[in-house]
């Protein structure tokens, strides 16, 4: 096998690889001589089939099989030999006119990864931003809870329905007279001032009384969903059924059974631990932005074009659906094109801090245990019906790349908290909105590369992509963070994470489902 190299520009390399025929024929043989016993003909015993007679059959295949081998071998000698350490899956291409007996032509392209210096570890110094948990903030959530428990009782008779009353209404929705699928509905109930149906049709039903029957018009907003319905002004012949006016909310201990738990103090510890676990996020977010500012500040090395690129495109990707799904697609589009190459800068920053954190991992002898990979296969596997969930086990445990892609997370989070540890660290007490103001500040600031200003829509991307490494830059079959890592779903507020145990509806559904409802069913 002759190798000859053509190009070495920067993390560039070019290859020029010939495979002797011979090596190629002597791997057809091997395989005729391995499948010859199992070869069933007419007219021969098994096991009996004459070599020339199997190479006729299947001498396409085996030909074909036999090639692949030795590229695939060609390959593995080519990196051992120049200690090459592909960034991206090599480029090969077998030369025109290549025919069995001939000598394999290959021309491979690749880029490497940099070498990249270990850097020195003590002098990192960090600002630890501690939020305390306040009583009041606990009673706020108890409080959330409450409303969405909420229960209504009959108001005296003749009582008119103000803001914060339930009505229960019977509908029925008309454009030009005539009445609309989906626009009418009984027994609805309807708490006024909460903001589910659409703009105007609460405000107009404040003041009545049960019994009362009532004629409101209305305008379905330009986004409505339904589209026979955006913007159409329409009437809706309402007869009130009942007035209900709020129980008062009492946090005690007969509350907190209702919840299913013991006690009020109880439930004040759950959602006290909640809140905390949910500043320590928000904590290890601003450190760790601040601890990625400090690494890229300090290192500027080339990394290959081809792994920004396939960042970049995962960006743009999601950049350009979340701008698709704006009111005004045309616009948001048009606003993150003008800012492709700030974006492109994101790409690299995120490559480059992918690289320094595999490096830095591996020379510290960061790992991800066996055991870890396990409950993360385990973990990944549960988003699989259940028939589904060994084959996905297999497949993980069978495709490197798959593995890669679910260690990369976990392999980054435990670089960071090494660093954390050789980091010196100052606490110093924020409040929520203070904390809250020094994330935005650091997100802002990312390589200088963020946009002033963001439609709506790239605010989600820009900012899930800004806050993280890459990880797919590790090096293949070194790092354990090789592969683009799955960004995980956004964590839910204490408060929320209390209140999902607890139905949150302050009323049953009405029987028919109705127009009005902001998040349309049409």
């Amino acid at each position: 096998m002759q190798i000859v190299e053509t190009t070495n520009e920067g993390l560039k390399r070019a290859y020029t690889v010939t495979i002797p025929a011979a090596d190629i024929a002597a791997r057809v043989e091997g395989e005729v001589r391995k499948i010859a016993p199992q070869v069933r003909m007419p007219g021969f015993r098994p096991g009996k089939v004459p070599a020339n007679l199997v190479r006729k059959m299947h001498g396409p295949a085996l030909h074909q099989e036999a090639l692949q081998t030795s590229i695939r071998a060609a390959m593995d000698k080519l990196v051992a030999d120049h200690k090459l350490r592909p960034a991206m899956q090599p480029a090969v291409a077998l030369g025109e006119g290549y025919d069995e007996g001939k000598d394999a032509e290959l021309t491979v392209e690749l880029e490497v990864l940099p070498e990249i210096k270990a850097p020195a570890l003590d002098g990192l110094k960090l600002e630890k931003l501690v939020v305390p948990v306040t009583d009041a903030e606990v009673d706020e959530a108890i409080a959330r809870i409450g409303q969405g428990q909420k229960s209504f009782t009959e108001a005296k008779k003749g009582a008119k329905a103000k803001e914060g009353d339930q009505i229960i209404i019977d509908f029925v929705g008309k454009l030009d007279g005539v009445a609309f699928e989906g626009g009418s509905a009984e027994d609805a109930p309807l708490e006024l001032g909460a903001g589910r149906f659409i703009p105007g049709f609460e405000e107009q039903l404040v003041g009545v009384k049960a019994g009362e029957e009532k004629t409101i018009t209305v305008t379905f907003p330009a986004d409505y969903p339904a589209e026979n319905l955006k913007g159409k002004e329409a009437t809706f012949d309402v007869t009130v059924k009942a007035v209900k006016v709020p129980g008062e909310f009492e946090a005690n201990d007969e509350f907190a059974k209702m919840l299913g738990l013991e006690s009020l103090e109880q439930l004040k510890t759950l959602l006290r631990g909640q809140l905390e676990q949910e500043t320590a996020g928000l904590t290890r977010t601003q450190m760790k932005r601040a601890l990625l500012d400090q690494l890229a500040a300090g290192h500027d090395f080339a990394v290959p074009p081809s792994m920004v690129e396939a960042e970049f495109e995962q960006i743009w990707t999601q950049l350009q659906q979340e701008a698709a799904r704006e009111e005004n697609p045309e616009e948001a589009l048009k606003e993150i094109e003008a800012e492709k190459d700030d974006y492109r800068k994101i790409a690299e920053r995120r490559v480059r801090l992918g690289l320094l954190l595999s490096e830095i991992g591996q020379a510290n002898g960061v790992q991800v245990t066996q055991q870890e990979m396990e409950m993360l296969i385990r973990q990944a596997a549960q988003q699989y019906r259940e028939q589904d969930r060994q084959r996905f086990v297999e497949y993980v445990r069978s495709e490197p790349l798959a593995a890669a892609q679910l260690r990369a997370p976990l392999y980054e989070d435990k670089v960071v908290d090494f660093l954390f540890d050789k980091a010196e660290v100052t606490e110093r007490e924020v409040t929520r909105e203070e904390l809250q103001a020094a994330i935005e500040a650091e997100e802002g600031a990312v390589a200088e590369a963020k946009p002033a200003k963001k439609a709506p829509a790239k605010k989600k991307a820009a900012a899930a992509k800004d806050e993280e490494p890459a990880a797919e830059a590790a090096p293949a079959g070194e790092g354990e963070a090789e592969a683009p890592k799955k960004k995980a779903a956004p964590k839910k507020k204490a408060a929320e994470a209390a209140e999902d145990a607890p139905a949150t509806e302050e009323a049953p559904a009405p029987k028919k489902k109705a127009a009005p409802r902001k998040k349309a069913e049409g």
